[in-house]
Order: C-alpha cells, then sequence, then structure tokens
C-alpha cells in the first residue's frame, strides 16, 4: 500500500514524509492526548511547520499549491499510523476550500495564510437537530438589517469549535424574487455575541470535542458572507465534496492501521505449531480487507483527480462513492483485526477496541451511507425518488 501505481513520484514522496511523521507520534500518542483530555496540539504544529496542513491552499497565501489530492494523502498517512487530525477535514479542506475559491480578496488575505500554517482554525456547521445535513430543511436563517446580517438557528455535531477562531455556519436568506429560502456561508467568529456552544457527550475516544451551537440574534457584518448570494448550493457543495473525500481518506488510514496490527500479530501469534496467520480462516478475511480498503483508496483518489480538475459533477458522484467504500471497509478491517486478536483486541494495551465505534463514525458521518444510497440511484441509476 506504500506505493500505488497511479501517484507521482511527488505524491510517492509526500506519502512517505508524511508517513514518517506520524511514525514519530503514533498510536501512543493519540490514545495519551485523548486519556489526558487535550488537543493534538504537538501533531498539528509540526505539520504545519513542514507544511501538510495547506498542501491543498494557492501559494499566493501560504499553501503548498495542491489540492484536494495532496490533503487526502496526508490525512491517510497520519491516519494508518494512528494519529489523524481530524481537523484537516474541517479546516483546510472545507473552510479553505471554500474561502479559496468564493472568497473575497479580503477573506482570503485574512484566513488563507493561517489556515495554511496551522495558527488559526475554521469549524463548519451545517447540521441540525431537525433537519441533518438536509440543505433544503435547514432552519438557520439570516436576514438583513441593514448592511448587516442577524442570523438565528440551532448547530449540532459541530467538531471543535472550542479550538476554532470561526466557525463557517450554513444559514438561509430569502430570495428577494421568489421569497423562497437559499443557502448561504457566513463565518462567525467564536466570541460574537449571541453565539453559544455546549458540548455534546459522545461515546467516542478523539481528542476532538463535538458541539451543540445556538444562535439567537447574532449580528454579523457584510463582509461575513463567503462568496455570491445567488450562488450558496454552488458553494456548499465546494466544500462537501472535499469533506466526502477527506472522511474516505480518514476511514482509509483507519483501517490500514487496523490491518497493520491484525496482520502483525497473525503472524507472530503461535497457539499450535503454526502462527495463526497461516490459517485460511484468519489470512483470507485479513486479505479481503485488504482489497477492499485498496479499492476504496482507488476510487478516493478518482474522486480527488475530478474535484481538482474542477469536474464539480463528476467529483459529487465520486466522493460519494468513496466515502461510501472507505467506510465501508474501514469497518470491516476494524472488525476482523478486533476478531484476528481475540480477547487481546479487547484490552486497552492493543488499542483496537476503540475503533470499533471510531470506524462507525465513517459510516453516518457526515452523512449516512443510505443518503449516499440514495443519491447514487437517483443521480447514477436515474431511478424515482421516494421522497
Amino acid at each position: 500500500m506504500r506505493n500505488p501505481v497511479i501517484e507521482t513520484e511527488e505524491h510517492r514522496a509526500l506519502r512517505e514524509a508524511v508517513a514518517a511523521l506520524g511514525r514519530r507520534y503514533g498510536r501512543g500518542y493519540f490514545a495519551t492526548v485523548v486519556d489526558e483530555g487535550r488537543h493534538t496540539d504537538d501533531l498539528w504544529a509540526e505539520a504545519a511547520k513542514l507544511g501538510y496542513l495547506g498542501v491543498n491552499l494557492p501559494e499566493e497565501y501560504g499553501g503548498g499549491g495542491g489540492g484536494i489530492a495532496e490533503l487526502s494523502l496526508v490525512l491517510e498517512e497520519l491516519g494508518a499510523a494512528g494519529c489523524p487530525l481530524l481537523m484537516l477535514v474541517v479546516s483546510p479542506a472545507i473552510c479553505g476550500t471554500v474561502i479559496a475559491r468564493f472568497g473575497t480578496e479580503d477573506q482570503k488575505r485574512a484566513w488563507l495564510p493561517g489556515l495554511a500554517d496551522g495558527s488559526r482554525k475554521m469549524a463548519f456547521g451545517i447540521t441540525e437537530p431537525d433537519a441533518g445535513s438536509n440543505s433544503h430543511r435547514i432552519t438557520t436563517t439570516a436576514r438583513r438589517e441593514g448592511t448587516d446580517w442577524v442570523l438565528n438557528g440551532r448547530k449540532v455535531f459541530v467538531s471543535g469549535v472550542d479550538i476554532a477562531e470561526a466557525t463557517l455556519i450554513v444559514g438561509r436568506t430569502e430570495d428577494a424574487r421568489t421569497g423562497r429560502l437559499k443557502p448561504c456561508l457566513f463565518m462567525v467568529p467564536r466570541d460574537t455575541p449571541g453565539f453559544a456552544r455546549s458540548p455534546i457527550r459522545m461515546e467516542l475516544a478523539a481528542p476532538e470535542k463535538q458541539f451543540e451551537l445556538t444562535l439567537d440574534e447574532v449580528r454579523l457584518p457584510a463582509d461575513a458572507l463567503v462568496g455570491d448570494e445567488d450562488a450558496g448550493l454552488l458553494q456548499l457543495f465546494a466544500g462537501l465534496n472535499p469533506e466526502r473525500i477527506m472522511t474516505a481518506a480518514f476511514a482509509l488510514g483507519m483501517g490500514r492501521y487496523a490491518l497493520d496490527r491484525a496482520v502483525d500479530y497473525a503472524r507472530t501469534r503461535q497457539v499450535w505449531k503454526d502462527p495463526i496467520g497461516a490459517h485460511q480462516a484468519l489470512a483470507h478475511p485479513l486479505a479481503q480487507a485488504h482489497i477492499e480498503l485498496e479499492l476504496a483508496r482507488l476510487m478516493m483518489q478518482k474522486a480527488a483527480h475530478l474535484y481538482d480538475a474542477g469536474d464539480d459533477m463528476g467529483a459529487g458522484e465520486a466522493a460519494n462513492m468513496a466515502k461510501y467504500a472507505a467506510a465501508e471497509a474501514a469497518v470491516h478491517a476494524v472488525d476482523q483485526a478486533v476478531h484476528t486478536l481475540g480477547g487481546n483486541g479487547l484490552t486497552h494495551e492493543y488499542g483496537l477496541a476503540s475503533m470499533i465505534t471510531a470506524a462507525r463514525v465513517a459510516r453516518i458521518a457526515p452523512v449516512s451511507r443510505e443518503m449516499i444510497l440514495n443519491f447514487v440511484s437517483h443521480q447514477s441509476l436515474g431511478l424515482p425518488k421516494s421522497y
């Protein structure tokens, strides 16, 4: 899995360099951070210093000039080392991409250098208690008062609000011509009056915390709006497609880490005269998990290539498929890894049991596998909708 044939020499060099960084930290560092209630600040800072956090952002704003293909590679390798950085999905991938593509020059200069060098973070709020991620049912609204915007609403399952300077909020404004509500994106600084957060207790071992947000008459200046008010849906999906690709990378890294631990164990663990990996009942499921991870990675690379090439429609289909495939592959790999270790797979020493919950996150967030199947059946196969 170290040298996929479709990657360039530059990609392979980046992959090896990030893998080396990941090995210096590893699962032990990650577990300690979680146990102590800290954040992965040390790893974040070093990854930033090496230029990995902003590898997808434009060079003129301090980034690496690459794309989602490069950033997904960074997240995958850190995950394969056991120390993924979830905020890579949110800060440079979603928020950084949206600002780079649609922000004003002032917004780009204000935010992109900090997102690229890791000194600033942004969170992303779309999910709501009654709407999930359905942008057509979002009830967070924004109304004009003079030159200002005033936001009201609620968001849930927003990652990293406590460590982000601002949150990119998906709200809806009224179309003056039709009276219908349309999605728009607003940057809300963390300490804005009326913008409150409360933590959501999760059965998930992760350094990044989840929050519920309330927006009560949150007043923002005109320049808080990102992009064109009349092109909100296009701009929204310009951020959601990278989110799906990066979620695939997150899942792939997790699956690879679990599979590597299981293979090492199966190669050395002896119960009878041969290592347990010699028995096909264990060897074949591990081989199948490896195949599934490789296939998912190919789809992820296709999605990243299409997105970076500017094919938003093609990237939308591929990104959803990549997220689905990677999530399923990760869940299977983690489950088989735990099963391969038997009782040891449930111990704190081997650190795999906690990944059972973590792996399922990729099936659920940022969009469930069932909604992806709906998307593919409607958009790819042309079947009628049931809703």
